[in-house]
């Protein structure tokens, strides 16, 4: 798998609860997302994303866990050639306060993580924004949602990421050259996507 650390070391760097800069999505045009399992949220993680991301932090998920979750898509009919497949957006229904600081949002995150979570847990609308994965994966989509998801599963760490998309100061999408001095600075590894496909 060729990305720029080993899958070995990125597998421990989430499991940690570090962030990765996923790139190589085919439907964005060279957009990028910080991503991090969904399973390991903290409120700094999600400070971290908000203050360096500057994009919208979502939460992706697999359809069968936005199932569980009471968690449909916003349109049922066509999506965006960006192919974000938007679900309604969620709030814990306790322990949160207004709902959008980054405490609230990784409170609401994780009580959707939750191995009992349920439907009545979690209230719409909401300040997290949830994406549904297509089941085909990285095969059917090559987007950083997909394959969140696929590197959250092989390393054992449930069905959801938590990703935000990467602006540059001045509010244009980042690409990858923009990234890689700060990738070293906060020791945060970039992950080609397309490797994922065919492993």
């Amino acid at each position: 798998m060729k990305t720029a650390a080993g899958l070995h070391a990125i597998g421990e760097h989430l499991s940690a609860g570090g962030i990765v800069i996923l790139s190589g999505d085919a439907l964005r045009e060279g957009d990028l997302d910080f991503a991090m399992a969904a399973s390991r949220v903290t409120a700094e993680a999600i400070n971290f994303m908000a203050r360096h991301g500057r994009g919208l932090i979502c939460l992706g998920l697999t359809q069968e866990r936005a199932a569980e979750l009471g968690i449909t898509l916003q349109n049922r009919g066509t999506t965006a050639d960006s192919g974000r497949p938007f679900g309604v957006s969620i709030e814990a229904k306790h322990g949160v306060d207004t709902g959008i600081s980054a405490h609230d949002r990784a409170h609401t995150i994780a009580v959707a993580m939750a191995s009992d979570a349920r439907a009545g847990d979690l209230v719409s609308p909401g300040h997290v924004f949830p994406l549904i994965a297509h089941p085909g994966g990285v095969e059917a989509r090559l987007s950083t949602l997909e394959a969140g998801i696929a590197l959250c599963r092989n390393f054992g760490l449930g069905d959801g990421v938590v990703l935000c998309a990467i602006l540059r100061a001045d509010g244009t999408m980042a690409r990858v050259e923009d990234m890689a001095e700060f990738a070293g600075a906060h020791a945060t590894p970039i992950v080609d996507i397309t490797a994922l496909v065919g492993g």
